[in-house]
This record gives structure tokens, sequence and C-alpha cells, in this order.
């Protein structure tokens, strides 16, 4: 089989693999859809002939298949496998972590908080979803719902489910207004899903383009920073109490100190963005303002779960956060779109 490999200096290679058998515990998937996700960029920039950037996991150092938003359908089951983890034919999405499988961590779903061996993950130091077949542990396998299309659980896999996530950790109601800055694919989804669970949006970012797709998904106010101070913009927009939650999907360094500032007393504020730093005054941004400060690294397999979920019950329309459709021998150009980051979400149908 061919899988597309990030090989530096925003460079791709379609390289051919040998097609995967599954071992003891392990199922091998045929992808019908692999996601493009912001992290990918870190991969795909990357200088030649240095580790993989992005996640502070141990890097492969072999040629590795990128992608880490795979959906597809078990076509094989090694040994030792039980009939309640896989079927043939069974449509699935995958949680992309291996951890120990046995500590605490793992055995709650959080695979990737592993702090006994080094983690794999899919689409970084261990193969992903950018290609015909994809061979995993079954217990990393979630079950997608019929009422979904395979892209939608490409988007759930990781945009989509970790835009989930961080709303879920904040308890994001109807009574909040929040916040989110960076309309990317996570960001949108991230709106998407807030006016889902009820809460007003004010969704921020320099593109237009994407601050109309944020009002077609529902956002309440939009707010462009590059033409406006976006902090005195959330205090008109909320009459002085600023956002009861603000959420980062940028990793941009104004972006992150912006969303704290544009947080009110007793308010939180989540970063998910990844890379990047930021410098914060802890006295005045967070101490003397009560600020609940939170990271949110993607989600548990339950997690994951309980999104697929809630898009069937509140009839979530997934798959129109994605702009663009690509074939595997299109992932040059594909990636040469995408790391423009000024459209919407790009996905793999294989």
């Amino acid at each position: 089989m061919q899988g597309v490999v990030f090989t530096g200096d925003r460079q791709i290679e379609l390289m051919t693999f040998p097609d995967p058998t599954p071992g003891p515990g392990e199922v091998v998937l045929e992808m019908k859809a692999s996601g493009m996700c912001g992290s990918d960029l870190h991969q795909y920039r990357r200088p030649k002939g240095q580790a993989r950037q992005g996640t502070g996991l141990p890097p492969n150092p072999n040629p590795t298949i990128g992608g880490h938003e795979p959906c597809g359908v078990v076509v094989a089951i090694g040994p030792d496998v039980l009939p309640a983890q896989a079927k043939i034919g069974e449509r699935v999405m995958v949680h992309h972590y291996t951890g120990c499988t046995q500590c605490a961590h793992c055995r709650s779903g959080w695979q990737q908080l592993c702090q006994e061996v080094p983690v794999k993950v899919y689409g970084n130091n261990a193969h992903g979803g950018h290609a015909k077949y994809m061979k995993v542990p079954a217990d990393t396998l979630v079950p997608l719902r019929d009422e979904l299309s395979f892209t939608a659980g490409a988007a759930i896999a990781c945009g989509s489910g970790t835009a989930y996530g961080a709303l879920r950790r904040m308890n994001t109601g109807g009574r909040d207004t929040i916040a989110i800055f960076g309309q990317g694919p996570v960001g949108l989804a991230a709106t998407q899903f807030a006016k889902a669970m009820g809460a007003r949006v004010i969704a921020l970012d320099i593109s237009a383009k994407r601050l109309e797709r944020a009002k077609e998904f529902g956002a309440d106010e939009v707010v462009d920073p590059g033409s406006n101070d976006p902090v005195a913009a959330i205090k008109d927009l909320t009459h002085g109490k600023y956002a009861d939650l603000a959420l980062d999907t940028s990793s941009n360094p104004e972006a992150r100190l912006n969303a704290i500032r544009s947080t009110k007393v007793w308010g939180t504020m989540c970063f998910v963005g990844e890379g990047g730093d930021v410098k914060i005054d802890v006295s005045p941004h967070l101490l003397r303002r009560q600020m609940t400060l939170v990271a949110s690294w993607t989600f548990s397999n339950v997690i994951q779960a309980e999104c697929a979920d809630f898009c069937v019950e509140r009839k979530i329309d997934v798959d129109k956060l994605f702009t663009h459709r690509w074939k595997l021998e299109q992932a040059d150009e594909a990636y040469k779109l995408f790391d423009k980051q000024s459209d919407g979400k790009g996905v793999f149908l294989i």
C-alpha cells in the first residue's frame, strides 16, 4: 500500500509500505476517511532531519505514515481480540494513542497521559491513517454510529473531538458567553458545539472568510482582532462584564493573552492550540481576577464516543466543516493549501 509521509521542509512523499497484518490484540482497518489536522503542520513544516515536533513524544526515526484522524472499517482481526472489541465490517474511529494499557490513565481511557511507557501517537511516531490500511490495538477502537459519515468520524477523532473535550471541561452551558479565538477547523467546531450547548458565542479570527463561516455555524458575534481591539470589543459586547469563558485554538501568543484578558472575574479560560508560548503577568491577569486556567489535550476514548453521541442526538452537521476532499495522490497539493491556514478543513477519502 502507499502512505503519505511528512519528510520535512514542507515536503511530502507517497511511500510504499507492506500491507499490515494484525498481531495479538490488534486489528486492521480499511481506511475510508483520514482527516487533516492543524497539528499535522508541525510535522509538515519541521526542518528535514529533525524529530517530529508538537507533541513532546519520542520520535520514530523510520518513515512514518501521517494522519491522526482515522476512520474506517475493520477488515482483519488478530488473535486474542474479543468479539466485544471488534467485528469484521464494523464502522470505527480510532482513539489515536497507545500507552501501557494498564496504568490508571490508560484504564480510564486517557492513554496519551500514560507515564509508564513511551506513548505511541498514530500519525506521529506510529503509522497513521493516510493510507489504505491501518493496524491498531483493538482497545483503541471507538464505534462509529450509522447516523454519522466516515468524514464526520474523522473529524471527531481529533479536531472536533478536541473542541468538544475543551467545552466539556469548561462546563459550557446556556448561561455562558464564550469567546473563541481562532476559527480554523477546531475553533469552528467549538463554535458549532458551543451553540448546540446553548452558549452565546463570540468568534474571533483575522480571516474574513473564516468569520463568515463562523456566522454560518451559529456565532452570535464576530470580531476581527486585526482591525479591532479584541478585549475592548468583548467588553463592549458583554456590557462591561467580559466573557464567562474563553477558548484559544490559535496558539498565537497575542491571542492567548487576549483570551485571558477577555475573561471575566471568576471566569475560565482554556488553551487547546498546540505549540507556541504566552507571557502572563500572573497577579493582574490571574490571581486578582480569581481566574481558572485550563489546559485541554484532546480527549479520552470515552469522551470521543460521547462526542459522537452528542453529534447524533443534537443533529450536528459535522460534515459541514469540510471544504476540501482529496485523494492520497493529491497530498502534496492538499497540504500546500492547508499550510496557508486560510480555508476550512480537508480530508482524504480512501
